[in-house]
């Protein structure tokens, strides 16, 4: 801490709490390393509106100013001309602008010193005013009279010293006790909140960005992926109701719905809802249970001291869990990285960009066209650096690296590879790109269960299996072509997809991975959860994450009834367990001593946003095109949306008579005499039947059909009714389709037998 001089006046203005910010973003990402929120001005290259505050001196007089900043484009001086500088800004009092031009030097965020400025009135107005809209930054400004007064450069979180100088009042605020905090607001913490709300839990849940989402927000605009299949239990409609309509990544502002996904958060009357707070100490009970996680207001600097019986890391990093001593697993390097996504569109008139001195020397070649008007997932970088320490060095060089190619495509004559008819990018112009970074991996946090690759491929059974994964396995690496230039830091990346994953169905990721092994009160969920690197590419995306959020909602409101710890769920209390992952997302509890009830002002997710359907949803008997034998002269299919479970069949037409005839058999036994409807189900296409020969065989004897497959089935999930046929038990029916004579593709997948009340 800095001596303090008795007849010396000192005043800290954190950037953070200007009154208005104008265009300048409040990063938050970065706190754990340079110690404090701060503003940026990220403009895509055109200067961002000032911010602007007043400020209360205890006195008029002359004061020396210094701003900590840096020169971000220093840390790869290797690289590029550091000296040209690009994050330039300067300050004003009132209507004056002082000297010097800051953010001009400096790899590492310091006290950059100014000039001396003669304060008339104790409160004036200072300014902030961006100079180049290429990413300037300030963390805070300060005053002294004191000329040779040297401000404190520590990167502690929020140090003693700046509550001081703010007059924040060093006494926590008490939040809670609450039944669980869940920290992190993503698709893992949200819906883990709501879904312990509806349980009838006390909830807390912070997040230190001003929407929720995470990488599913309008901030990273990564798409929401994994499917919520209705398998097990139907733990996915939470999901969809807090899902987005994103259809692309990067898709549109309005597409990603923060109001929305903070509407139905700020609905549930059990969660109280901490935005712009950074959770930074964990304290501990004991070495194995924690006491409360302290937050700071990312604005004010308030701390908030949140107590409760039960918390989850849903931070993505894990760094609750690390804080706390839970056991954590990293690898060293080749861990997927962070993107930075970014887009742009065409104009009516010529866009200028600046040329840029600073920039990477890239020509078209050096990286992929960004098509569609955007730069997609794979702008990523990060691959051996640390990802909480290395972090705003990975995003910084993830915005040099898309500002530099904007630069090759706008300034060094680039043309449309993919529409030569179209010339220089002269109308094109830079829309968005991310500040806040998309992260994949950062640490495990370890449970009772590290789940591997090796158990999702080879399918092991686990009895609290319950989250079901259905992406494959994917990782990513360094794209060979484009990190010719960078090899040290490339920032192509491509995605390598194992297999082993049923994408339809999916594999039950056990319970056991959403606690920590030695942390008695810590769940997580997310990406942070108990699996390897090669598991991990399959767990962690958003819809995937958000049901495990979901899980540890329920398995809070067990511990709670019975003072009972994450463990002893699994332990003692699985199948009360496996009862609440049973219970609709519409359906919820005022408190724990009260009964469930349907919540008519909650929708009714009834569609898990499936394109195919299960054989267990549907009534009667089902025999799917899996079930029968089948000559290697079918052709297997999926890509034809609605079909029964995995896929269905189809096999060309033949002209009567033809010695290749194929025939597919569907038979069947039913369990009483008596009369049942019979279905058959086709995906319709321009290449299918228009004559396809069916045959019912039943107690009234034998019928044949003529179905045209070039259209959709009448019926609710791609049935045709073929009529209402007499069986009797113990005798077998049979539904055959041929392609003998058939006008093209003959197309099987099920065949439904329904009883028919007389």
């Amino acid at each position: 801490m800095f001596p303090l001089l008795l007849q010396a006046e000192e005043v800290l203005v954190e950037a953070e709490s200007f009154d208005n910010a104008g265009g300048w973003k409040l990063d938050t990402q970065f706190i754990h390393v340079m110690g404090s929120p701060y503003l940026l001005a990220h403009g895509l290259g055109n200067p961002v509106e000032d911010a602007t505050t007043t400020v209360t001196f205890p006195k008029t007089g002359e004061y020396t100013y210094w701003v900590r900043t840096k020169n971000w484009v220093e840390k790869f001086a290797d690289e590029v001309d550091a000296s040209a500088a690009p994050g330039k800004f300067q300050l004003a009092i009132g209507d004056k602008t002082l000297e010097p031009v800051f953010g001009t030097s400096g790899a590492d965020w310091h006290w950059e010193k100014g000039s001396t400025v003669s304060i008339d009135a104790t409160e004036v107005d200072l300014t902030l005013k961006d100079l180049t809209g290429f990413n300037g930054r300030v963390d805070a400004i300060l005053f002294s009279t004191n000329p040779d007064f040297e401000p404190d450069n520590t990167s502690e979180t929020l140090p003693e010293w700046r509550r001081k100088m703010l007059g924040v009042d060093t006494a926590m605020i008490e939040e809670g006790p609450f039944d669980i905090v869940f920290i992190g607001g993503g698709y893992s913490g949200a819906c883990g909140a709501i879904s312990a709300a509806r349980m009838g839990l006390k909830v807390a849940l912070i997040q230190n960005r001003p929407v929720l989402g995470g990488n599913g927000s309008s901030e990273v605009r990564v798409w929401a992926k994994g499917n919520t299949p209705p398998g097990l239990y139907p733990i996915g409609d939470i999901v969809n109701e807090f899902s987005d309509s994103a259809e692309l990544s990067p898709g549109t502002y309005e597409e990603y719905e923060d109001a929305k996904k903070h509407r139905i958060v700020t609905s549930e009357p059990n969660i109280a809802l901490f935005l712009n707070h950074h959770a930074f100490e964990v304290e501990m009970a004991s070495d194995t249970k924690i006491e409360a996680v302290q937050a700071f207001d990312t604005r004010s600097g308030e701390i908030r001291r949140f107590t409760a019986r039960n918390f989850c890391d849903a931070t993505g990093h894990g760094t609750i869990g690390m804080m706390a001593g839970a056991d954590y697993s990293t690898i060293d390097g080749g861990r997927m990285g962070m993107s930075n996504m970014w887009a742009w569109e065409n104009a009516d008139e010529p866009v200028d960009f600046p040329e840029l001195s600073w920039a990477l020397p890239l020509e078209e070649a050096d990286f992929p066209y960004p098509r569609k008007f955007h730069a997609e997932w794979f702008w990523e970088s990060g691959y051996d650096k640390h990802p909480l320490l290395d972090k705003e060095q990975i995003r910084d060089w993830n915005n040099l690296a898309a500002f530099s190619a904007w630069n090759a495509l706008k300034n060094k004559g680039a043309y449309d590879r993919y529409d030569p008819d179209m010339l220089e990018h002269r109308n094109a112009r830079l829309t968005w790109m991310a500040y806040i970074g998309g992260t994949r991996e950062t640490a495990q946090l370890l449970g009772d269960i590290i789940l591997t690759e090796e158990d999702i491929v080879n399918k092991r059974p686990f009895p609290d299996g319950c989250v079901l994964t259905t992406w494959s396995v994917d990782l990513h690496y360094p794209r060979e072509q484009y990190a010719k230039k960078f090899p040290d830091n490339p920032f192509i990346a491509i995605a390598v997809h194992g297999k082993g994953v049923d994408r339809k169905k999916g594999y039950p990721v056990p319970y056991r991975c959403f606690y920590s092994r030695n942390i008695e009160n810590l769940f997580m969920a997310g990406r942070n959860i108990s699996v390897t690197h090669e598991a991990l590419g399959t767990v962690r995306v958003m819809k995937t994450c958000g049901m495990m959020g979901v899980v540890v909602g329920k398995a809070a409101a067990i511990c709670a009834k019975y003072d009972a710890t994450p463990r002893d769920v699994y332990n003692q209390y699985l199948p009360e367990l496996v009862d609440l992952m049973q219970i609709p997302g519409n359906v919820r509890r005022l408190d724990l001593e009260s009964e469930f009830f349907k919540d008519p002002n909650l929708p009714e997710i009834t569609d898990l946003q499936l394109d195919w359907i299960p054989r267990e949803k549907l009534t009667g008997i089902v025999i799917d095109d899996d079930d029968i034998e089948l000559s290697a002269s079918w052709n297997h299919g999926a890509g034809l949306k609605h079909h029964v479970n995995n896929g269905y069949h189809y096999v060309g037409g033949v002209p009567a008579g033809a010695p290749n005839i194929q025939t597919a058999r569907f038979e069947f036994t039913v369990p009483e005499d008596g009369k049942y409807e019979v279905r058959i189900s086709h995906q319709p296409h321009e290449n299918r039947s228009t004559n396809t020969p069916v045959t019912v065989q039943s107690a009234d004897g034998e019928k044949s059909f003529e179905i045209n497959q070039t259209i959709a089935p009448p019926l609710a999930n791609s049935f045709f009714g073929l009529g209402v046929f007499s069986f009797e038990a113990g005798t077998p029916g049979v539904v055959t389709v041929s392609n003998e004579g058939a006008k093209g593709n003959v197309h099987i997948d099920a065949v439904q037998i329904i009883p028919v009340k007389e």
